[in-house]
């Protein structure tokens, strides 16, 4: 037998906003930073946001994080993009019922796209008042990349088409928030066939030394190369399958 409702009682079918957010990150300046917005209207006004919008009726997830992310960056230097997570708590946004699908957009190192000027780049382990929950999806982002960094080819979304082994080594510690042993990425990833020699190499710095070679990621498509692995700080064996 069906339940009544008691006389009086709000109906709780009211229609959630459906939204999307992406935690765009890049190594700059020797730190993982996230791009994101100063709210300039209540609620949260002054404290900053992740780039994102309400989802249209005739548009799909990606399409709708893709729209609004050209708003505050030029979509064409992100080198990926993948959902994160979904935001589902009754209490998330003061406004009402919205949930939100969030996202992990990469920008390869080298690359300064124009921005609104609402819109900057801040470190990831220094960030400011954050609107929302929005704070935590930063966080869960750059959680996520140090993940990849260790059991995928993800390292490629970071880096610019050619570099020296130093020159990763220096993009993962950013990323990872810990130094790595350039003997460990010389080891597994080109082991893995995942760094390919251009033949070519770069040219001796300011303290001279000898010409380092160049290479690039074989491929810019995301592969799971050891799905047990972990790249630990100096010190600490690197953990993980053969290969």
């Amino acid at each position: 037998m069906p339940m009544s409702r008691k006389p009086g009682a709000k109906s709780s079918t009211a229609t959630a906003v459906h939204e999307t957010l992406a935690a765009v990150l890049q190594v700059r300046d020797g730190e993982l930073q996230v791009l994101l917005w100063e709210r300039a209207r209540e609620p949260e006004a002054g404290a900053w946001a992740l780039p994102g919008g309400v989802l249209d009726a005739a548009e799909t997830l990606e399409e709708s994080i893709r729209r609004h992310l050209a708003a505050k960056v030029d979509v064409r230097e992100l080198s990926h993009l993948e959902q994160l997570r979904t935001l589902s708590e009754p209490d998330r946004h003061p406004g009402g019922r919205v949930l939100a699908t969030a996202y992990l957009g990469l920008v390869p190192a080298g690359i300064d796209p124009a921005l609104p000027e609402d819109t900057a780049w801040h470190p990831v382990d220094e960030l400011p008042r954050t609107a929302f929950d929005h704070g935590a999806v930063a966080l869960a982002g750059r959680e996520r990349l140090r993940a990849k960094l260790s059991y995928t080819n993800l390292g490629f979304a970071l880096a610019p088409p050619t570099f020296t082994i130093s020159e990763l080594r220096s993009l993962y510690r950013a990323a990872l928030g810990h130094a790595v042993s350039a003997t460990n990425l010389q080891r597994v990833l080109p082991r893995r066939r995942l760094l390919v020699e251009t033949g070519e190499r770069r040219g001796p710095g300011r303290t001279g030394g000898r010409p380092a070679a160049l290479f690039r990621f074989r491929t810019q498509d995301l592969e799971v190369t050891d799905q047990f692995a972990v790249l630990r700080p100096p010190g600490r064996a690197f953990a993980g399958g053969g290969g």
